[in-house]
């Protein structure tokens, strides 16, 4: 995406945090489909995926980099995340910029979709604001911890440390350390090996399509398997030759999928 960024200015837990944002332009009364991204990801990590997806569905489309990440205020030096992080983004910090850029309790019902931890967030989001979210589409959700992920992330600090990872995060967030620490050590914190959000799928009551890659290193199918056995209605897809990230290892089947998706329930 190579327009401008915009900036929201949020008080959030009693500090000023400056939220990086674009939207991505469609008809004017079209759906609004939010981007919620991956653990280290950010506006410009998303590249012109959500573009596409915003064309191909006729929709219009929200991008945001959240604190910590991006262009976004930086974690403060002494800010260490808990293990309710995403749970702090899902219910306080998109409600917030939300409303701050004109879509308030009484706008019409928006869509989210989701990467991996902003999968997750989606999931939250939905729970806590059913009558808001028409639909939510995530992509490789964490709705619980695995080993498989944990030695990912793990390799992730390694790589960080001793190879290349940091120099090519280092493009997409003014602070790097800011995004890479953030996320890396409460994923592998001690407390964190208990966090679990299956129990509260429950209250998911919007249309929900998960997707997997076979081949993802950060998770089982336990985890969209999960998502539907705990959300009414809720269906899964399963993309072959798939990694962690499907919008980027199958964009094509991924999109067809989506639009399928969308058009059966964008109406309802």
């Amino acid at each position: 995406m190579s327009a401008a960024p915009l900036f929201a200015e949020l008080q959030w837990r009693a500090r000023a945090v400056r939220v990086e944002y674009r939207w991505l332009d469609g008809p004017a009364a079209a759906p609004l489909m939010v981007f919620l991204h991956e653990g280290l990801g950010s506006v410009s990590m998303w590249r012109d995926f959500p573009q596409q997806l915003c064309a191909a569905l006729g929709c219009r489309g929200l991008v945001y980099s959240r604190p910590g990440y991006g262009r976004s205020t930086p974690r403060a030096p002494d800010e260490h995340w808990a293990a309710d992080f995403m749970h702090r983004q899902a219910h306080e910090v998109l409600p917030a910029l939300l409303a701050e850029l004109g879509i308030g309790a009484d706008a019409p019902r928006y869509w989210l979709f989701g990467h991996s931890d902003g999968a997750s967030i989606a999931l939250l989001h939905a729970a806590r604001f059913p009558p808001r979210v028409a639909g939510a589409i995530v992509l490789a959700p964490h709705i619980m911890i695995e080993a498989v992920a944990l030695d990912s992330i793990a390799q992730a600090r390694d790589a960080y440390r001793h190879g290349e990872l940091r120099e090519r995060l280092a493009r997409y967030h003014d602070d790097v350390d800011s995004a890479f620490w953030g996320w890396n050590d409460i994923w592998l914190a001690d407390e964190f090996r208990r966090w679990s959000i299956e129990a509260e799928l429950a209250a998911v009551r919007c249309a929900v399509l998960a997707v997997q890659g076979r081949q993802d290193e950060y998770g089982t199918l336990a985890q969209v398997d999960g998502v539907v056995r705990r959300i009414p209605g809720a269906e899964s897809l399963v993309l072959e030759d798939c990694g962690h990230s499907p919008h980027r290892d199958q964009p094509q089947a991924l999109l067809r999928a989506v639009r399928e998706f969308f058009a059966r329930h964008a109406g309802a």
